[in-house]
Order: C-alpha cells, then structure tokens, then sequence
C-alpha cells in the first residue's frame, strides 16, 4: 500500500508539473498571439493573409509590411528566443550556477563589440556574414572570463563577477566608438539594444539553420551533460570526460548566442528567465529544461515583443531593453538559491612593505596640488599645445576650475568610499560602483528626467539620494535573513545597475530634447560642471575625510573576519550599515555632480596598498589622493587627446580601469 501510495504521489506531482510547465508556455503565448492577430487585423484583412503569403502584390504596401516586416519579425522573435531558452539551460548546466546566461559571463559584450569594430573600421569582414565576426568576438570574452574564474575554480560568483568586469570593460569601448563616430552612433545603439524589426526574411532564414544545428548538437551532449550533476570523479567513472563535456557545452551555448547578437543585436536575460521558470514550474531532468526552455524563452521574447509595440511611447522601446526589466528582478529572486564561497578572511592582507608614514601623504598632496595646477594651466588650442598665462588665466578659470574641481573631489570621495568597501566585505575586488548606489542614484535621476521637463539640480539631489536609499534597502533586503553576504553585496549591486543601465536605454530611445546633457552625464562627463557642483562637492568631500577616522577601529578590525570581529565587540550588521551609509552618500554625490563612473573606487585603493599603505587610516587618504589624481588625469586627457572633440572622463577611467582590475583578477587567481 506505501508502495502504491508513493507512485500515486510520485505520478501526481508529476501531471502537476506538466500542467504548470504548459501554463508557463502556454499562457504568455495566448496572450501574445491575441495581440499578434490584433495588430496583423489592423495592417491586412484576414482573408488576404493566406494569398499574401504565397502571392505578394508588391504595389500594395500593406502587403509588403506583412510579407516582409510583420512575418519576418515574428518568426526572429520566436527562433531568437528559443536559442536563447538553450543557451541559458546548457551554461548553468555546464558551469552548475543558476545565474550564467550570455550577459552575465561576457559572451554579449564580446560579440557587440566585435561588430562595432568591425561596422566601424572593418566593414569587409562582415562580406561572408556578421555570425563569424560576433562568434569570434563572443568566444574571446568568455576565455577570458573563464580565465579569470579559473583560480576559485569557475566558482558562480568567480565566474559572474568576471562576466561583469569583462561585460563593462566591453561596453566602455563600445560607447567611446560610438563617441567617436556620432553619426553612426544611432544606429548601433538601436542594434546594440535588441531590435527585432527586420526588412525581408534573409535573417531568419539565414538563423534557422543554425538553430537547429545547435539543438541537434545540445540533445547529442544530453547524457554526458547529465552527468556534470555528479563530481567530476564520479563522472569520469561512468565513462565521461568532465573537460571535454563542458567545452562541448559552451561551444554549442557561445555559438547560439552569438548567433543571437548578430542577429537581432544583445536580447538580455532571456536566457536566464526561461531556465529559471521552468525549473520552478517542475522541470526537474536536464531532457525536461532542454524541451521547455525554448518554449518558455520563444513565448517570452514574442510575448516582450508584442508588448512594446503597443506600449504608449514615443517611440518603439527596444525588446532587449524590455527584456532587461525582467532579468533584474528575477537576479534578486535568484541569489538565495546561489552556492557562495567561503570568504577569504584577510584577502586584504599583502605582502607588500607597510607603509605607514605621513610624509608620505604629504608629498601625494605635494603631487597632487602641481597636477591641479598643471591642468589648470596647459591645454590644446587651434594653434597646439599651449601654457596658459597669468592673462589667460583669468578667463580661462571661470571655465576649467568647476570641472577641475568637481573631478578631484569626485575622485577623492570614490578613493575613500572603494577602501570602505574593500575593508568591510573583504573583498580586494569590491567597488562602489559595483555596491549599486550608482545604479540606483542614476535611476532616480533618469525617473526625474521623465516626469518632468524642468530639472533642476536640488531635485536631480533629491531624486538620487532616494534612488541610492532604495539601492541600499534592495540590498538590505538580500541579506535579511543573514549577515550581508561579501559575494550577495556585489550581486545585488549588479542587478541595480542593470536596471538603471535598462531604464537610460529607454531614455535613449524616446527622442527626449535633453539626450544630449543625459548622455553626457551618463558618460561620466565634467563638461557642464558649475561653482554649484563644485562646492556640492568639496563640501562633501571634506566632511567625508572628517568623518571617516572615527571608523578606524571597524576598519582595522572587520579584514579579520566575521569571528574575530565578533570576537572583538564588534556589532557587524550595526558596523556594516553605517558603512554602507557612509558609502553610499559620497558615491550618491560624485554621480550626481560628474555621472555613473567606473573603477576609480577600485583602483585607488589597490594603487595605495601597492604603494605599501596598510594599516587602516594611512591608505583612506592615498586612497582620496589617488582618486583624485586619476580623475582629474582622466578629465584632463579626455579634453586634450582629441582637440576640438572631447572624450568623457568616466570613459577613459573605464577603459583604463576594466583592464586593471582584469589584471588583478588573473594575478591573484591563485
């Protein structure tokens, strides 16, 4: 009877698992096709759908939407989104995390930037089709996110972590090409964004082929890659190669993905919903995913599709902007169910000399009072390189001291906020930019921009302050039920910035007048720095460095570890949220007054510990020196490289941080 009782439960649970794996397929693509056949009744009567198919009468311009616009576009959403549905079901199989899907691990990034290059500066390469080039691209960022996770063998955060660097040391290139061909820019940012419109049906035929390839692949992969559930020694035992499967896995993965970006341009999360869904919705076998995956992620990207033509906007919202909006939420829902690592307890450690010695400091300020100088005074005119005189002087510091200004101070307060951060989560690869609070001040800026015409900057304060608020009581929330996690934290900020990165893509898209000053400031651009944002920013900057020595007994405390803080008195989640707050204010500041910039919190920090700044209140100052230093470098090579055009400074400290920190990563794989 026990017996009996168990298959009946057993056989219940599984038809309830199928009818909820139909609803998840099912409904989504009711909903989608009821709007498909709205909008096709208002474009062509039904009784010419058929005759228009097979016969297309080419003076009728109906006809033509329908047989080379509205058709094509349908079948492109639907292939991408099963590609991409088997694509996130082979990478978080292979790499056994929950959260890889082709934006996360790098594999978008690389493609995009590849045909960027190759649209730009290389058109003829894209003669024999743009899949090679972005298969290349593709395959070339995901080595070297696999390169730089190799040393916490291919851990889920190791590997998201370096999917995230890669991703913005990528598209930091990608925006300064577009920077530099303005009048291209348009167009690739349409197609960077993930644009299903199509003009004939030479994309979909040329993408079936390769979809079907690679699902034939995947299913030949299908036994050996059910048994990466076990250890590799186990499934060495039963007579596979763990390696061979994996390599096998993500060559078919970064294939279809790249096929996808060729295609229709960066479809993000898509990928990683469709896996995530049905594994809710009771697809327990890898052969259950593999099916319903593609469904879930074909029914998603038509539904998506469908939907944002017929949302009220100025113009049409790119689907892998919409899609976006779906995938950051859902990382939030995800990261309980992720396998973190132990914490190494005092990574911030090095075996470089102490230093500890204040006349140190004062010679960096030594330094850093002739750099002031130096980029107050010399610059590029008409004529070439030129040194400003004491006339001169006078009109041109109305015009360079507020950025100068506004960059050292933003500079200084990233530098202090990337060593408060490093120190608290103990973690050498941790940034401020990465915390989240940049993400969500740029979201409140962006809301601003949209419900109003008149921004002014005590609302621009207003509306990032609470956009950074809600980024630290998102984040607050991740570690509710424990302490905030070191790898959960960074996470978490990932997903904030991926919805603030969405939403300025929408802005983009909507033809507002003011995209000139929101993509400047988006940048990380000094060009419309005022007195105002020069005192906003001094006054912050200085109460920061007042502030911070009363933390230092934290700071010397928290590289320890969780057990000798608490060994040592330490109230963590009290200690942690102050300086959480005392993060989030400066870094909410710098991106009011200069925009979203990247790495300066992070590469400040690891500059002072190399110059040998080891104990906790000597390296807060480097720390505010140097990253004062790099902006002010930065703002000063971004107006003179290019004379007369001018390259935001939040692009150069990218592209010279994203490099940096990927060096750091590969020198401490061990």
């Amino acid at each position: 009877m026990t017996v009996l009782q168990s298959t009946a439960g057993h056989r219940a649970r599984f038809v309830a698992g199928g009818w909820m794996l139909a609803a998840l397929v099912g409904v989504p693509a009711v909903l989608a096709a009821y709007l498909t056949a709205a909008q096709l009744l208002r474009l062509l009567p039904a009784d010419m759908w058929w005759q228009s198919l097979g016969a297309t009468d080419f003076a009728d311009p109906r006809q033509l939407l329908y047989r080379h616009a509205f058709l094509p576009r349908l079948a492109i959403s639907l292939l991408a989104g099963a590609a991409l549905g088997l694509t996130g079901t082979l990478l978080q199989q292979v790499l056994r995390n929950p959260l890889a899907e082709p934006t996360t691990i790098g594999t978008n990034a690389g493609a995009t930037v590849a045909l960027t290059i190759a649209t730009l500066y290389a058109p003829w390469m894209l003669e024999q089709g743009r899949e090679w080039v972005a298969l290349a691209g593709g395959a070339l960022s995901t080595l070297a996110v696999l390169a730089l996770a190799q040393g916490r063998s291919f851990s889920p955060v190791a590997i998201i972590i370096s999917g995230l660097v890669v991703s913005l040391t990528c598209s930091s290139a990608s925006a300064l090409l577009m920077a530099a061909n303005r009048e291209y820019s348009e167009e690739l940012f349409i197609w960077q964004s993930g644009s299903l419109i199509q003009n004939g049906d030479a994309m979909v035929l040329g993408f079936a082929p390769w979809l079907a390839v690679a699902g034939i692949a995947a299913f030949v992969l299908l036994r050996p890659l059910r048994l990466l559930d076990l250890s590799d020694e186990g499934a060495e035992s039963l007579g596979t190669k763990p390696v061979v499967t994996r390599l096998a896995g993500m060559t078919v993965a970064v294939a279809l993905s790249s096929m996808v970006v060729a295609a229709v341009g960066v479809i993000s999360f898509v990928a990683l919903a469709a896996p995530a869904l049905v594994r809710l919705a009771g697809a327990r076998t890898l052969r259950q995913r593999m099916i319903w995956a593609p469904l879930a992620g074909a029914a998603l990207l038509w539904l998506t599709d469908r939907l944002v033509q017929v949302v009220p906007f100025t113009s049409e919202i790119p689907a892998g902007v919409a899609t976006a909006f779906l995938g950051a939420p859902l990382l939030f829902l995800l990261l309980p169910k992720l396998r973190t690592g132990p914490d190494r307890d005092g990574a911030m450690l090095s075996s470089v000399r102490r230093r500890s010695g204040w006349v140190y400091l004062l010679a960096g300020l030594v330094v850093m009072a002739l750099l002031l100088c130096a980029a107050l005074v010399v610059g590029r005119g008409a004529a070439g390189w030129h040194v400003a005189s004491a006339a001169e002087l006078a009109d041109l510091l109305p015009l360079r001291a507020p950025r100068i200004a506004v960059a050292v101070s933003a500079g200084m307060m990233l530098g202090v906020a990337g060593t408060l951060m490093q120190r608290m989560t103990g973690n050498p690869m941790a940034a401020p930019e990465v915390l989240g609070v940049s993400g969500g001040a740029s979201l409140g800026i962006l809301l601003l921009f949209v419900a109003t015409s008149d921004v002014s900057r005590p609302a621009m304060i207003a509306a990032g302050l609470v956009g950074a608020l809600a980024s630290l009581a998102m984040i607050s929330q991740t570690g509710r039920r424990q302490p905030i996690a070191n790898d959960r934290l960074l996470l978490s900020g990932v997903a904030v910035a991926t919805m603030a990165s969405a939403f300025s893509a929408v802005m983009l898209a909507s033809g507002d007048p003011r995209l000139d000053t929101l993509i400047g400031w988006l940048s990380g651009s000094t060009y419309r720095a005022t007195a105002v944002d020069a005192t906003i920013a001094a006054v912050t900057a200085i109460a920061l460095l007042a502030i911070v020595p009363l933390t230092i007994r934290w700071l010397e405390i928290l590289p320890l570890g969780e057990a000798a803080s608490r060994g040592l008195g330490l109230s963590l989640f009290r200690v942690r949220v102050i300086l959480l707050v005392l993060i989030a204010v400066p870094t909410t500041v710098a991106t009011l007054v200069i925009g979203p910039l990247s790495f300066v919190g992070l590469m400040a920090p690891h500059l002072a510990r190399m110059l040998g700044f080891q104990r906790a209140l000597p390296p807060l100052f480097a720390s505010a020196i140097l990253g004062g230093m790099i902006l002010v470098l930065a703002d000063w090579a971004g107006r003179t490289l290019i004379f007369p055009w001018q390259i935001p400074a939040g692009l150069l400290a990218a592209l010279v941080g994203g490099p940096y920190f990927m060096v750091l990563m590969w020198n401490g794989r061990q």
